[in-house]
């Protein structure tokens, strides 16, 4: 593996470690040291999501025009300064605002980040997605499990160490990554540049379907990065331990990948069967977390949904790699991506809103509904496509 593509890996596990110190505590910070409702706290999150999505749009139209080392320098400037500003502005509409533009920054930086990976390391094919994958990952656990324990003490700390984290991965992309590509070496072919007109045909059909469970999907998981954080507090789980257990997804995902190819290979030989099992596990999980009364009870729920993760999320961007026409992998993928974008846009809000309408043991049965209805339509999906195979119906990789 290149040397240059060891920097962008160190630079994903340093930038992904510094935002980790604060995802994981936002609704908590917001809900219990500023009062708001759940509710506020969602509609703030979706606002951060949503700026992630204009920060992704815009990284990737940044990226062809200028180049990587430009465009993540803005998205890093953006999320250090917002990080620093933290420290000091933390009443709720000063946080409320400064989490957008952080959404905005984060956004810019990471579309980039894996197109330098695609273009450093051309030979490397997925490897170099998956390398870039697994620093993400390891960057969750390790800002995971560190945010929490700087919470537990106090919440600047928190907001101290995300901004120095922020910082070195500034100085490394200032020094670092100059050399990593011209706006002539790193172009890529986007959506935006393609210019073809999107017919109805039965590819882009079967991704609509699964997209529409991946969507829902998103919506259930995400309630444990907002409104199952806040439950947990109320259950007497401390930031700490809390935390602790977003450490366990991110090693689960980073040492557990040997394990599951193993476990695919030899029972779930299809990647829908590897879907549809996913979101067995996911309901699972949920219906040990609605029963939970301990911290024991979110770790095993917490192990549980990862495997289901580990299953799921690599899951539908294949089958998105396996439907693209030619020429058209990157917008499927980008379909599929912002799918699980709007799912974490929503899921805040609409956790939040359920929970303060009704109750925690709604908001669960609410989440397995979304997992049950999500498992019917990949089942859809999977028979529409078995249907048009037996009928020779064969999608055309041209003609869409």
């Amino acid at each position: 593996m290149p040397a240059k593509v060891w920097l962008l890996i160190i630079g994903m596990a340093l930038n992904v470690t510094g935002s980790s110190f604060l995802w994981p505590i936002n609704t908590i910070f917001m809900h219990e040291h500023l009062g708001k409702s759940l509710t506020i706290a969602g509609i703030v999150l979706l606002l951060n999501s949503g700026a992630g999505v204009i920060g992704n749009l815009a990284g990737g139209l940044l990226f062809d025009r200028y180049g990587g080392y430009r465009t993540i320098l803005l998205g890093v400037l953006i999320s250090f300064s917002t990080s620093l500003l933290l420290v000091w502005f933390h009443d709720f509409w000063s946080y409320s605002i400064l989490l957008v533009f952080m959404g905005l920054g984060m956004g810019i930086v990471f579309p980039s980040m894996y197109a330098l990976a695609g273009t450093m390391w051309k030979e490397g094919g997925r490897k170099a997605f998956n390398r870039i994958y697994i620093a993400q990952n390891a960057g969750v656990a390790l800002g995971a499990a560190l945010g929490g324990l700087a919470a537990s003490y106090s919440f600047t700390i928190s907001f101290i160490s995300s901004s120095a984290l922020s910082f070195s991965f500034l100085i490394i992309v200032f020094f670092g990554f100059k050399d990593l590509g011209t706006k002539e070496e790193t172009s890529v072919e986007t959506v935006f540049t393609q210019k073809r007109r999107i017919h109805n045909k039965p590819a882009f059909k079967a991704l609509l379907i699964l997209c529409g469970g991946y969507l829902l999907a998103w919506i259930s998981y995400v309630q444990w990065q907002s409104t199952i954080a806040a439950y947990t507090q109320s259950m007497g789980v401390s930031l700490k331990m809390y935390s602790l257990l977003w450490t366990v997804n991110g090693l689960l995902i980073v040492l557990g990948q040997p394990v599951v190819h193993v476990f695919l290979k030899k029972w779930l030989t299809t990647t829908t069967s590897q879907i549809l099992t996913g979101y067995v596990i996911f309901v699972v999980s949920f219906v040990i977390v609605g029963n939970a009364h301990s911290f024991n009870g979110f770790l095993v729920s917490m192990i549980i949904l990862t495997i289901g993760e580990m299953l799921v999320w690599p899951g539908v961007p294949t089958i998105a790699s396996e439907l693209a026409p030619a020429g058209r992998a990157g917008f499927y993928q980008g379909v599929v991506n912002s799918t699980a974008t709007g799912g974490r846009m929503i899921g805040p809000l609409f956790g939040g809103t359920i929970t303060d309408l009704f109750n925690m043991d709604i908001l669960f049965k609410t989440s397995i509904g979304l997992l049950v209805f999500a498992f019917i339509l990949t089942g859809i999906y999977s028979r529409n496509l078995q249907i048009n195979k037996k009928q020779n119906e064969v999608i055309n990789p041209v003609s869409v």
